[in-house]
């Protein structure tokens, strides 16, 4: 039985830093953000016992979107230069910056409550990488982060004595050198191994990718180093979910699976938007999507489709049905926010926050490990 939700239901943001934005002048974040969801969207996360959060670089912000009191949607949000890539369960979230890389771990025991939330993300670790245009993440085996470090083509993770250390680049990439050669941007990895990775562009020199937007896109088999399909646009968020490899191919507005054997594409559904940041939860995609910028974004197959559907593009996210391809729910922004990059399932959470380092909370939550009482924060 398919499901319909077509009338919006407006929301606001509960604003995780008081200062007006940017700058300490001017309308603060909410004040410059119209945010509205379909009707059914809030009572489809109490439904599957989720929440969601996600990350705009564009406008610096990391939004967690859970319930409520009455049943209403909670949006939350704390600011940070540049965040991008997101992964993380329950417990545990790692986001890349501008230059640093975070750990956050939830302060609050089961049942435990702070402030009407269940869940209390503090930043308990950084790691400083310098501006390498940190993409995707995966946690490995170890517990520690893979990432996608764009500027040097080559997937890395975090060291505690110099910015990264790299553990793998495609074969067609010669040298690790700070040139952003292929875009490499997407990773899928499975039970904390990575296992596929999508690139730009299969080009060796700076910046060689631009000139390959329209179709010049490949998923790269991390483990042979084989291309196992190609001739994507702008492919953006492998993902690995119920034995299929999932991806966004971005400058067409496509979202679909990859059939490994073929290297056929199968597609799925349409986004009404440029799609990056793709999570699951049962039969369900959740997907980001953002307004095209016209450096980057521009000239591609996706501004002639959406002029044939006589649609404007947004930003947002959409709930996909993966047995129909409908999209059945859907969370809109409109206003300063107009990219998003990544976004997470929380599953287990009703309604999550997160500390910042923009007001006094975080020196003020305190936590001990061990502790007979349990962890409850001292703010």
């Amino acid at each position: 039985m398919a499901e319909r939700d077509d009338t919006a239901d407006a929301a606001a943001v509960e604003p995780g830093e008081e200062s007006p934005t940017p700058g300490g002048r001017g309308p603060t974040l909410a004040e410059q953000l119209k945010v509205s969801a379909s009707r059914q969207f809030a009572g489809w996360l109490v439904e599957r016992k989720a929440s969601l959060a996600f990350t705009t670089y564009q406008a610096g912000k990391l939004f967690m979107l859970g319930i409520k009191e009455g049943g209403r949607l909670s949006i939350f949000e704390r600011t940070f230069p540049r965040c991008m890539g997101l992964t993380g369960d329950g417990q545990t979230l790692w986001m890349s910056s501008l230059f640093q890389f975070w750990r956050f771990e939830n302060a609050l025991e089961p049942g435990q409550d702070y402030r009407g939330y269940d869940r209390l993300y503090v930043p308990q670790a950084g790691y400083t990488t310098g501006d390498i245009d940190a993409h995707d993440i995966a946690v490995g085996r170890d517990g520690r982060p893979i990432f996608v470090n764009t500027l040097f083509s080559c997937l890395a993770t975090v060291s505690e004595s110099h910015s990264f250390r790299p553990v793998w680049r495609p074969p067609f990439v010669s040298r690790l050198a700070a040139e952003d050669r292929c875009h490499l941007n997407g990773l899928a990895a499975e039970e904390g191994v990575p296992r596929f990775a999508t690139a730009v562009a299969r080009t060796d020199v700076a910046d060689g990718w631009r000139d390959n937007r329209q179709s010049g896109g490949v998923v790269i088999d991390i483990d042979s180093g084989e291309i196992v399909a190609e001739g994507f646009s702008m492919p953006h968020s492998p993902r690995l979910h119920d034995g299929r490899l999932w991806l966004l191919d971005s400058g067409t507005g496509r979202f679909g699976h990859v059939e490994l054997e073929t290297g056929r594409f199968e597609e799925v559904a349409f986004c009404p938007g440029y799609a990056r940041g793709l999570c699951f939860i049962d039969d369900f995609a959740v997907i980001g999507i953002s307004k095209p910028r016209d450096d980057t974004f521009g000239g591609l197959p996706l501004d002639g489709i959406l002029k044939e559907k006589a649609v404007e593009p947004r930003c947002g996210l959409l709930v996909i049905d993966l047995r129909t391809g409908d999209t059945v729910h859907w969370f809109r922004l409109d206003g300063v926010v107009s990219e998003l990059y990544d976004v997470v399932a929380l599953p287990g959470v009703v309604r999550p926050m997160a500390l910042g380092f923009r007001t006094d909370e975080i020196r003020r939550t305190l936590t001990m490990e061990g502790a007979e009482e349990g962890r409850a924060p001292n703010a």
